[in-house]
């Protein structure tokens, strides 16, 4: 165990995790020159596109020390996105050592300073690395003031580093081997099997691999297992260490991280934090367990045509398969017929979704308006959990309405704190602390309701700092709130796939929005079309589609007034009768440009 090391790289969005990676796998010769690529531990197409870790991933390095040593590193690349935050944290159950990567030229951000906390949350070691120190812009003194200031760790432990050029590998590697400890728990290797499960992946022909890390006793192919949370057993077929490909072995020992195959054959069926012992001997307790990753947004899928609805049900069941934190259930409305509600950890969560249905099984999706899950009370005292605008009960029958609340922290330069704080303000932000960093930064911390900050607050932040603010939340409690469901009705009608739950506040800007979306892409009809937003039975925006008119009294010339009246008011007649039978059919792009949201 001495010779081992478990450890992951974590840091903010782009501060070079996957890059480093690259560079510590070639490195320690874990690839060979023809079979490397950037980002090689990224295997989907938009993680390598957008250049983002979605999905962490494990390898095990060989590593031959400065002082003669072979070690086995175990390294754990994890996301840097606020949304994937659980796959972080089960990353760092599985290790003893962090580094922690910080930009040389954006210096300490947001999710710098979560990740830390994280980390010592789990009693990790953690080493800092200053990364792209090759930048022209970079200031690594400028950061090493931050890492005393900001987050409290020895400046002169730090390590400098540039992943791109390869400077400063040799360090990291020395870092990693002499800094970081060696696992910890029992050696013995007969005692009481304690493994975590710290990920898992879905391979199509061998069914879900498990990602697990040995705490205590061994591993034996052939053995059989108990999950300890859901009290399932399985047959272990096959076992390994997880180099590029996977490499069975015969066993794994305390300190190892490797991966299991044992007939399991969907994500869903495991818990990810559950802990694997022996049938014949268990150990006493389960390890201390990961708490699920829970939905915060949700938001109806459907087709954009019917008939894919039955191959939109198996794409998420596929999907599923891989991603455990996605949700759906079955959903129908009368406008755009048959779907999925759908549950997501935040909007890159319900993007990346989106398109890997449409790249991977060549589907076009409509989406409804994103929304939370709101508890209603009503007059009987009978608590409700809603996410849907269409459950959302009579308002005179609700006693009270509570939304859930994030506490988010807002890393900038103090030059930008009345542009933020104004942002803030709009967003119903409360509660709002000032502490001042290193010399011109400042953190912005406040309580603001998650339904805010869904659209587009991440990318006004971005614009507004000229891309120097960084974001970081976590979801705290629900609160009360006053919120109403704002209805679209066109042609009198009201559409429940653009039904929206709003703070009173903002109701009527957002019911004028939508009208006015919806006024410039629905087609202009042989009669007039009322476009409102309405609160119950209050209308309190409105927008009238002007109707195409043919002139019937083109053909009189001359003669008496009353003939031409006769035939105004026989045309009139006709559109009146075709007002109340008329349906009017709203395109499929109304529905995208009411989903985007009008910055102004």
């Amino acid at each position: 165990m001495k010779h081992v090391r478990n450890f992951c790289i974590i840091a903010h969005i782009d501060h070079g995790k996957s890059t480093l990676a690259d560079r510590l796998i070639q490195a320690c010769g874990g690839v060979s020159d023809r079979d490397f690529h950037d980002q090689l531990l990224d295997s989907m197409d938009i993680e390598q596109e957008r250049g983002i870790t979605i999905k962490s991933n494990t390898i095990t390095l060989s590593y031959k020390a400065a002082d003669g040593v072979e070690y086995e590193l175990n390294l754990i690349d994890t996301p840097g996105h606020v949304d994937f935050s659980h796959e972080v944290r089960r990353s760092l159950m599985s290790c003893e050592g962090a580094l922690l990567l910080i930009d040389a030229s954006q210096g300490v951000e947001a999710q710098t300073v979560a990740n830390l906390y994280l980390a010592l949350e789990y009693d990790l070691e953690v080493v800092p690395v200053i990364n792209k120190i090759d930048l022209p812009s970079a200031d690594p003194e400028r950061v090493r003031e931050q890492i005393d200031a900001d987050l409290g760790l020895d400046p002169f432990e730090v390590v400098l580093a540039s992943a791109k050029t390869g400077d400063g590998l040799d360090d990291v590697l020395e870092a990693i081997v002499s800094k970081l400890p060696a696992p910890k728990g029992n050696p013995d290797p007969e005692a009481p099997l304690q493994a975590l499960i710290f990920d898992a992946e879905y391979d199509a022909y061998r069914g879900v691999i498990l990602l697990v890390r040995i705490f205590q006793g061994r591993l034996r192919s052939g053995e059989a297992i108990k999950l300890m949370h859901t009290d399932a057993d399985y047959q272990i077929e096959e076992l390994g260490k997880l180099r590029l490909k996977r490499v069975p072995d015969k066993e794994l020992l305390a300190g190892d991280v490797g991966y299991l195959i044992a007939g399991v054959k969907s994500v869903s069926d495991i818990d990810v934090g559950d802990t694997i012992t022996h049938v014949n001997a268990p150990a006493a307790e389960p390890l201390p367990g990961y708490v699920p990753a829970k939905p915060v947004v949700f938001s109806s899928m459907y087709p954009m045509s019917s008939d894919k609805y039955i191959e939109l049900g198996k794409a998420l069941d596929k999907l599923k398969l891989n991603d455990a934190s996605l949700t759906f259930q079955k959903d129908s409305s009368s406008a755009l017929g048959f779907g999925y509600r759908c549950g997501f950890l935040g909007m890159l969560h319900l993007d990346v979704v989106q398109e890997r249905l449409g790249r991977e099984y060549d589907l076009s999706l409509l989406l409804t308006a994103p929304s939370v899950q709101y508890r209603v009370t009503t007059t009987d005292g009978v608590p409700r959990v809603l996410e849907n605008p269409i459950e959302f009960p009579d308002p005179a029958t609700i006693e009270s309405v509570e939304e859930p609340y994030i506490k988010a922290s807002v890393l900038m330069p103090d030059r930008y704190l009345g542009v933020v704080m104004e942002l803030l303000l709009d967003k119903r932000a409360s509660a709002t602390k000032f502490s001042y960093l290193a010399v011109g930064r400042v953190e912005l911390t406040c309580d603001v309701p998650l339904a805010e900050v869904l659209f587009d607050f991440y990318d006004r932040l971005k614009t507004i700092t000229q891309g120097y603010g960084s974001f970081d939340y976590e979801v705290i409690d629900d609160r009360p709130t006053d919120v109403v469901k704002v209805d679209i009705l066109v042609n009198g009608e009201r559409v429940d796939a653009l039904a929206m739950l709003v703070h009173r506040e903002k109701a009527r800007a957002r019911a004028l929005q939508a009208c006015e979306q919806l006024h410039k892409h629905i087609p202009r009809q042989n009669i007039k079309i009322a476009i409102q937003g309405a609160i119950g039975r209050d209308i309190i925006a409105r927008k009238t589609l002007s109707p195409y008119r043919k002139d019937v009294i083109a053909k009189c010339y001359g003669g008496d007034i009353t003939r031409k009246r006769k035939l105004l008011e026989k045309q009139k007649a006709g559109k009146k009768r075709m007002r109340s039978f008329g349906s009017v059919e709203i395109p499929q792009e109304a529905f995208l440009a009411v989903l985007r949201t009008d910055t102004e």
